[in-house]
């Protein structure tokens, strides 16, 4: 989700079809991130949470790499300089981020996890304002506010008194942990290398390669639990290969692609999708009940990113 330059489009086919869309490509990026949602939930039972987490980034890096290797040869100098940063945001922005979900996953239903997601633009806001000093509008402030209201009560399963026992869901605690990380990946992006969008990729899926390890081996069980990948059944590998090949590659292409035609302003409002598609998918897959309170929330808490769009949209 970088606004580096994206690779060419297709000449012909279906794929030439889909890249001459935008609003196709950029309905389709938050689907598959979406159904990331849905895989992590479909894992529990099939698959460890940290071998799912290694698996995907090690398999993603096999697909893109070959795609990847010329332009980061190309653009090795600028790589080099900027590899720390690169290496944060695989290690953080990517691993870190989709270990907390997974994890999630064990606790709480893919549902709350894709609304919860929705508080991620309020964290970008808050932290611009506390880190870097850019203040809000007073309808932007006032959209975080209902936002923050919206998550709150999914993160509390519809009884916002649970607030003062602190008696929160540990799966969703760590979604929003999920959600903090992310608003960090997010507002850090500003420092990463001037590269092709397959340079930036390819390192950073190297960093999410290393840094998924390290959860495996701290918080996974290490190299024994990873042997379990010879034993993982059918339903084990088609979610590995979904989570490798769809939010970790082709939602970053689509992507990509969508915000060089339309522009970074307009291309990032459709993000909000993100929870959406989570919803409705976990609904039809997953088949998990969809209580009052979600919907109430949902509303609320588009209400409130639709404040913070428009004051922005007005600044």
């Amino acid at each position: 989700m970088t606004n580096v330059k994206a690779a060419a489009a297709p000449d012909r086919g279906f794929l030439a079809s889909i890249f001459a869309h935008p609003y196709v490509l950029l309905t389709l990026a938050p689907l598959f991130w979406g159904g990331n949602m849905v895989a992590a939930k479909l894992a529990v039972g099939s698959i460890a949470p940290f071998v799912l987490l290694t698996a995907r980034f090690v398999g993603a890096l096999l697909m893109v790499l070959p795609f990847a290797w010329p332009h980061m040869q190309r653009d090795w100098p600028a790589l080099r300089r900027g590899a720390i940063w690169l290496f944060v945001y695989g290690a953080i922005g990517f691993a870190a981020f989709n270990a907390c979900l997974y994890a999630a996953a064990n606790y709480t239903t893919a549902i709350n996890s894709s609304i919860e997601q929705a508080s991620i633009p309020v964290f970008v806001l808050v932290a611009n304002f506390l880190f870097f000093g850019v203040r809000g509008k007073p309808l932007q402030i006032l959209g975080v506010i209902v936002t923050i209201f919206g998550v709150m009560l999914v993160a509390t399963h519809g009884d916002i008194a649970t607030i003062a026992k602190f008696s929160f869901n540990a799966g969703d605690l760590l979604v929003l942990l999920a959600c903090v990380i992310y608003a960090a990946y997010a507002l850090t992006l500003k420092y990463r290398p001037a590269v092709h969008w397959l340079s930036f990729l390819g390192a950073s899926m190297v960093g999410a390669v290393i840094g998924a390890i390290f959860f495996l081996f701290v918080f996974g069980g290490g190299p024994a639990t990873l042997s379990a990948l010879a034993s993982t059944n059918a339903k084990g590998w088609a979610i590995i290969i979904y989570v490798a090949f769809f939010p970790s590659l082709l939602s970053q292409l689509f992507f990509a692609q969508g915000l060089v035609m339309i522009g970074p302003n307009r291309a990032s409002l459709f993000n909000n999708l993100i929870p959406v598609f989570g919803t409705v998918l976990s609904v039809l897959i997953l088949r998990e009940s969809l209580e009052p309170y979600h919907l109430i929330a949902a509303v609320i808490v588009v209400a409130g990113i639709a404040l913070a769009e428009i004051s922005a949209k007005r600044a």
